[in-house]
């Protein structure tokens, strides 16, 4: 898949919804369907771990089609930043994910940030990259890194 075509499947709020049916993931507000873009924010609702959450992302960042950052403005955690990279080679595109955050409850949220978060973000990921990729060539590759 060309770059700029994967760059804007990427940010789009049609796909996202699409790769999250399992955590029944809705835009309630702000952006809800096409792509969002610079200065623009969404307010997604979803279920996680059982519990009801909202989270307003806006994104802050973006050179097309080589990367865009969406960082929380509110929600469940106490920061979280999602960097998404693009670039391509002779053999596809390679979309590379990395995200920073903090969770809540001080101390104990950085245990659980450890034991359950990160592996849980890396697994929402990776489905909504394969999600995102179903259709590509053969070549194309879909990163979670960070």
């Amino acid at each position: 898949m060309p770059k700029p075509e994967l760059f804007d499947l990427a940010r789009s709020i049609d796909a996202h919804k699409d790769s999250m049916t399992r955590s029944r993931e809705d835009a309630v507000a702000g952006v809800r369907s096409g792509l969002i873009s610079l200065g623009e924010q969404v307010t997604w609702r979803a279920w996680h771990f059982g519990v009801p959450i909202r989270m307003t992302s806006r994104i802050t960042q973006m050179e097309a089609p080589d990367y865009f950052v969406d960082e929380q403005v509110t929600g469940p955690f106490r920061r979280f930043r999602h960097v998404h990279e693009f670039s391509e080679d002779s053999h596809g595109t390679t979309m590379v994910d990395r995200i920073e955050f903090a969770a809540p409850f001080g101390p104990v949220g950085r245990v659980v940030e450890r034991l359950v978060l990160a592996r849980y973000l890396q697994t929402l990921i990776e489905t909504r990259n394969r999600h995102l990729t179903a259709d590509a060539n053969p070549g194309q590759q879909a990163s979670t890194a960070d």
